[in-house]
């Protein structure tokens, strides 16, 4: 496969900022510097800036290397791909490059550009597309956020109610039926000011609590439609849900991102790592790659070793050779990746 310094004729290397973009256009074939501008970062200066490539390239094929596609460079790299301008994204330089040739936004912005020239296209990162995925990814953050604003409300309900006796046996975590009641509660009159302001304040939790549960339910649902779009028949595999599903379709995007089942097992930390010592020989949870990804396995895991009779099995008979159960649930997290992958090859595709 041709490298991209063979497929396009200029690579345009783009630093972005919150107020600017800097830009500077690489000829391929020679490396030299044709032009550097920067541009504000607003949609005038986006169609400002797309005119410059156009005019600086002579409309032949470009490529753009932008910094931060998924933050200051997201509405950039969505007017690129717009303009037909195919565009992956590059890390910004490392601190011992830049002791060597400085810092500026020029020659960041020239740096990547250099940084793609000598690398195959499938070897560059493609930004995240929107649509669909980005809807996903927005309603997995406001899940996150959610859900803890929902957790801290509870827990100091529930610490309320164990420091003041407001009548509800508190000793125990909070069910839904008491947290209900709760809600329901009516302005108290008493004279006594601890139990009038306590009671305000428990019924102000609990409508939060339950408010905050009908957002989730909601969220959800939008979770379970948009990831069926995006993937049929992915959440009909044993222990996924539209949560677990979501999380896995964010880290697989597309189609190409991953290139095989190992990178898959890599990115999402369930390849085993060597931990072998001397006469003992194993292997121990891998912790890096992308904690969220390895918290859906590790979930789906959790779920199928509570209901699935030969998941059951398969823990049974692992047990009885000795493993433990962080063993057992590391090889299960694996074999979980490897029959997702394999069915968003196959769905995908």
């Amino acid at each position: 496969m041709a490298i991209i310094a063979e497929e396009f004729e200029f690579v345009v290397g783009v630093d972005t900022h919150a107020r600017t973009h800097t830009f500077t256009a690489v000829h391929s074939a020679t490396g030299a510097v044709v032009d550097t501008a920067a541009f504000p970062a607003t949609s005038a200066g986006m169609d400002r800036a797309i005119t410059w490539i156009r005019r600086r390239t002579a409309e032949e094929r470009v490529f753009a290397a932008v910094e931060g596609t998924s933050s200051y460079g997201a509405r950039l790299t969505q007017a690129l791909l717009a303009a037909d301008i195919e565009v992956g994204e590059v890390r910004p330089p490392t601190r011992s490059s830049r002791a060597l040739i400085g810092k500026s936004d020029p020659i960041d912005a020239e740096a990547a550009a250099r940084s793609v020239l000598g690398r195959r296209r499938d070897q560059v990162i493609e930004p995240r597309a929107a649509g669909t995925r980005a809807a996903i990814r927005i309603l997995l953050a406001s899940r996150s956020l959610l859900d803890h604003q929902r957790t801290a409300n509870r827990n100091a309900l529930t610490a309320l109610l164990r420091g003041t006796d407001l009548g509800i046996d508190a000793r125990s975590s909070l069910r839904d039926a008491q947290i209900t009641a709760i809600a329901a509660w009516r302005t108290s009159n008493s004279t006594d000011p601890l139990i009038r302001i306590a009671r305000a304040e428990a019924k102000r939790l609990a409508l939060a609590v339950k408010d905050l549960t009908g957002r989730l339910a909601e969220n959800h649902k939008e979770l379970a439609q948009l990831t069926e779009e995006l993937a049929p028949g992915l959440q009909s595999i044993a222990g996924v849900g539209p949560v677990t599903a979501a999380i896995i379709m964010c880290a697989y995007s597309h189609h190409g991102r991953i290139r095989s089942e190992s990178a898959f097992a890599a990115l999402g930390g369930v390849a085993p790592r060597p931990a072998s010592s001397g006469n003992t020989t194993r292997h121990r949870l891998n912790r890096s790659g992308d904690r969220q990804l390895n918290r859906a396995f590790d979930v789906i895991v959790r779920t199928r070793m509570s209901f699935d009779t030969a998941t059951k099995d398969y823990v049974a008979r692992s047990r009885a050779t000795g493993k433990s159960n962080r063993e057992i649930r590391r090889n299960l997290k694996r074999y979980v990746c490897r029959s997702i992958f394999r069915q968003l090859q196959a769905i995908m595709a």
